[in-house]
């Protein structure tokens, strides 16, 4: 239901491009073909795949101007970076190319002779550095490259002296880490998009836990 409202809020260009995207996607997709000389390709096939390259370094061009003026505005705070990631996420930035990393990495598990010939792969490791230089300006991101495979231990310092100084402005906190903390016998609660931890409210509140 959510991903079907996200889909009413995105322009009819985007919905279209996101749609052809899928069907190029769709036609590289391997079926079972009994008899077929393995690393022989049809015509059609070399074709849907040389489009998919085009469609790649087009979608790749529009990426790459966008990311360098979008890490440009959010460096300038965690409040900028917070705004730009929304627009960003909106943008094809956000939609496509996600998903098409992901259905290119299917792709090249099923058949990776294929997905060779078809070139598309090398046009989106040029968008590594500038998403890397984005990504960088996430608030928190040390915290994630240090323990990214710490859980559940994640939480012991999530709110460290150091990730205050960090993130003076905002802190964002995913749902996971909220799930995590009260698993483990914390407390906090989302009012209207801001986290609070109502711990300490619980052990003097008289309406007892399940109203809170």
């Amino acid at each position: 239901m959510d991903q079907e409202l996200y889909s009413k809020e995105r322009s009819a260009s985007l919905d279209l491009l996101l749609r052809f995207q899928r069907l190029l996607v769709s036609k590289l997709y391997p079926a079972d073909c009994v008899g077929q000389v393995p690393n022989t390709y049809s015509p059609d096939l070399l074709g849907v795949g040389s489009l998919l390259k085009k469609y790649t370094a087009l979608l790749c061009t529009h990426i790459g101007d966008i990311l360098p003026v979008a890490t440009s505005i959010a460096c300038t705070s965690h409040r900028h970076f917070a705004e730009v990631s929304r627009v960003v996420d909106g943008d094809l930035t956000g939609i496509l190319l996600p998903e098409l990393v992901v259905s290119i990495v299917l792709l090249l598990s099923k058949n990776s002779g294929l997905m060779q010939e078809a070139g598309a792969i090398p046009l989106l490791a040029g968008l590594l550095e500038h998403l890397d230089r984005f990504n960088h300006l996430a608030p928190g991101k040390e915290r994630d490259d240090n323990e990214d495979l710490a859980w559940p231990g994640i939480m012991g310092s999530f709110f460290t002296g150091q990730s205050c100084r960090n993130n003076e402005e905002v802190t964002l906190i995913r749902k996971a880490d909220l799930e995590n903390h009260n698993k483990d016998g914390g407390f906090w609660t989302v009012i209207d998009g801001k986290v609070y931890d109502i711990k300490d409210f619980q052990t003097q509140s008289l309406t007892g836990n399940s109203i809170l």
